[in-house]
């Protein structure tokens, strides 16, 4: 039985804080923007669960004009009463204490996204100063930390100014915390609002009926006043269903829902099918989102074959003779997301992406498949248009097979074609090598002769990519620029793809700073995300970023990047410079290209990088479906494509 009170002694402590301040990316990943967010998530998510293990059902994220951030919530509250072992009050534990909390067991907390018991007091340890307000029993508590600097000029990080002291009576409960960033470990406090919008928004899709808030004091809206936005959806992942297929085509009107428990964990799941041809399905283990899948999908993704393949036999749309479909038949064009609740997790790696748990596997598999026949027999119409769909899925997977036999022929004329389009490297180490995707034979002739030749091989593209999201997979694979990019790369792709055959760590797109080389960008990258989506998760896609200003005075020659960098070149040169301005990478020669672009020494690229799959998800369909008024709506407000930050591109290395 879930143990209602949360007080001192349950709280573990497994060692002490030490070091973060010393080697933070070892706690946060990095010291940037998603770094910085980070410290948000950690507070945000001690809120979520409270809510999500039944104790709280509203959650407030305000943004302050100084910078500091803001997390309440009306949970029980943190333990305020001494720690038997440290002696000291429960919150000065939580915030001081590395490894120390109320989610190692599972008296308190049944499922638990903050399962490493770091992040309140790394939260702390990286702030200028952080303050936490807990009102329990009727009474008000109040425990101030702060980071300052002693005579030697060491920084004591996180170390409380008083004892947790009451300060007054209130019939509330729960708990806040309000802390500033520290500029000396951030380059940049100021917390993003549509980063923490999005993150808030997927957090209220996932646990329904909670409330979340959010304030941004720092600035306004057009009507004068601040931003401000409410998220709570009693549909939960039906509504989230409904989110992510907004600029789709569904099947049929309403997502189908299922929640089920046993033993092991509870999975719930909710899926709508739409006239697209790719699978979208995202997971979540305890609101941590599992970008590389796991056992649960693959326990989901089991039972959906079994049930459908049945119902299609029992119904007769399969006859005796008749092969069974394969489970990408019936996931054509399928929206699902899969959340499971659970104790004791197990995630593959440090970034906590995928579920290594093999017991999820089985029972999911059982939830599914009860829920799964449930929802076909309640629903035979709904039932007839996906087996249907499934079906011809399976004649356009076959015609594909055909076509993958062909780019399989090493003798091949589309292969003979390739190693003339291909300028292959010299080198054999795949993890020092890299591809660079060129726009047009100009630039590619440019790239190949002024490249390292050891470890950089060049693929110009002679035309226009397949735009994929508005294709089968057989018309995909009849694209000659697309076969070029996928025998170049080795890997296969979609159920085949295979990351160990890579021959490059770094694709790099290089296309010209205008509008034929962002939507060449959003082609390729679309492409990626469809059917090769581990290329990006993975960290092996990146955006070259060509100058587009060259400014010269007598022997001097810098380049500019963007019109801001250009004022400052040009202050920098006074009067009597001349300017160039490149309307395209092959107005280049090959000895600027490589200066400017390709050498490693010198160069700038953007890593393709999936914060929010979800968003990814809802942007890639914006830009490149078919709805042509929710595309413009969206180039309106989002017109610079190469902006760092945005949902894909977000990190220059």
């Amino acid at each position: 039985m879930k143990n209602t009170t949360y007080e001192a002694k349950h709280i573990q402590v497994l060692e002490g804080l030490d070091a973060v301040r010393m080697r933070p990316g070892m706690y946060i990943g990095t010291t940037g923007t998603k770094g910085l967010h980070h410290l948000l998530w950690e507070i945000v998510d001690n809120a979520v669960d409270e809510a999500t293990n039944g104790f709280a059902d509203a959650i407030e994220i305000t943004l302050h004009k100084d910078g500091s951030v803001t997390v309440k919530d009306n949970g029980r509250g943190i333990p305020v009463d001494i720690h038997p072992q440290l002696k000291i009050s429960g919150v000065e534990v939580v915030f001081t204490q590395l490894h120390a909390g109320g989610k190692f067991n599972n008296d308190n907390y049944a499922y638990s996204g903050g399962l490493h018991g770091v992040g309140a007091s790394v939260t702390n340890a990286l702030s200028e100063w952080l303050k936490v307000t807990v009102c329990k029993g009727g009474k008000v508590y109040e425990q101030a930390f702060h980071s300052p600097t002693d005579k030697k000029g060491k920084v004591l990080s996180g170390v409380p100014v008083a004892p947790l002291k009451e300060i007054g009576k209130s019939k509330a409960h729960g708990t806040t915390v309000s802390f500033l960033a520290d500029a000396r470990v951030f380059k940049n406090v100021q917390m993003d609002y549509e980063t923490i919008a999005r993150r808030i928004r997927e957090l209220a899709f996932l646990n329904k009926g909670i409330k979340f808030e959010i304030t941004d004091e720092r600035a306004f809206g057009d009507d004068g006043d601040v931003l401000h936005a409410v998220y709570k959806f009693d549909g939960g992942l039906k509504d989230f269903v409904g989110y992510l297929n907004e600029n789709k085509a569904p099947l049929h009107a309403t997502a189908f829902y299922w929640k089920g428990s046993n033993d092991v964990l509870t999975l719930e799941f909710a899926f709508q099918y739409t006239n697209n041809y790719t699978e979208n399905l995202l997971s979540y283990v305890n609101n941590i989102p599992t970008a590389e899948g796991g056992m649960h999908e693959t326990g989901f993704k089991s039972a959906m074959t079994k049930v459908f393949n049945n119902y299609a036999r029992q119904h007769k749309y399969l006859k005796e003779k008749d092969d069974n479909l394969l489970g990408e038949d019936f996931r054509e064009g399928i929206t699902a997301v899969l959340s499971v609740k659970m104790a004791n997790v197990q995630f593959e790696g440090q970034t906590k992406t995928k579920l290594g748990n093999i017991e999820a596997k089985t029972a999911c598999d059982a939830i599914a498949s009860e829920g799964l026949q449930q929802l076909l027999d309640q629903h035979p119409s709904i039932a007839e248009t996906i087996i249907k769909k499934s079906i011809a899925s399976a004649k356009v997977r076959e015609a594909a097979r055909k076509a993958k036999e062909v780019t399989r022929q090493k003798n091949s004329i589309f292969n003979t074609t390739l190693i003339g389009k291909l300028a292959s490297c010299t080198g054999k180490d795949a993890k020092k090598n890299e591809l660079f995707i060129v726009e047009g034979d100009s630039a590619g002739g440019s790239a190949k002769s002024g490249r390292n030749r050891r470890f950089q091989a060049i693929l110009p593209l002679r035309g226009k990519p397949l735009n994929v999201e508005r294709k089968r997979i057989d018309q995909v694979l009849s694209n000659e620029e697309i076969r070029s990019i996928l025998t170049a790369l080795d890997t296969g792709w979609g159920d085949e793809f295979n990351i160990d055959d890579l021959k490059y760590d770094k694709i790099i797109i290089l296309s010209d700073a205008d509008q034929d080389g962002a939507h060449i960008r959003a082609i390729l990258l679309t492409f990626f995300f469809r059917y090769m989506k581990e290329l990006i998760t993975e960290g092996h896609v990146y955006i070259g970023m060509p100058p587009l200003y060259k400014v010269s005075k007598k022997d001097k020659v810098k380049y500019a990047y963007d019109d801001k960098e250009l004022k400052e070149v040009v202050a920098e040169f006074g009067r009597g410079y001349e300017l160039q301005r490149y309307k395209g990478l092959g107005e280049m020669n090959a000895d600027q290209l490589w200066e400017t672009t390709m050498n490693p020494e010198t160069r700038t690229l953007m890593r393709v990088t999936i914060e929010d799959f979800s968003e990814a998800e809802r942007m890639v369909t914006t830009l490149m479906g078919d709805q042509i008024d929710a595309r413009k709506q969206y180039i309106t407000e989002h017109a610079d494509f190469n902006k760092e930050g945005d949902t894909l591109f977000d990190e220059l290395v």
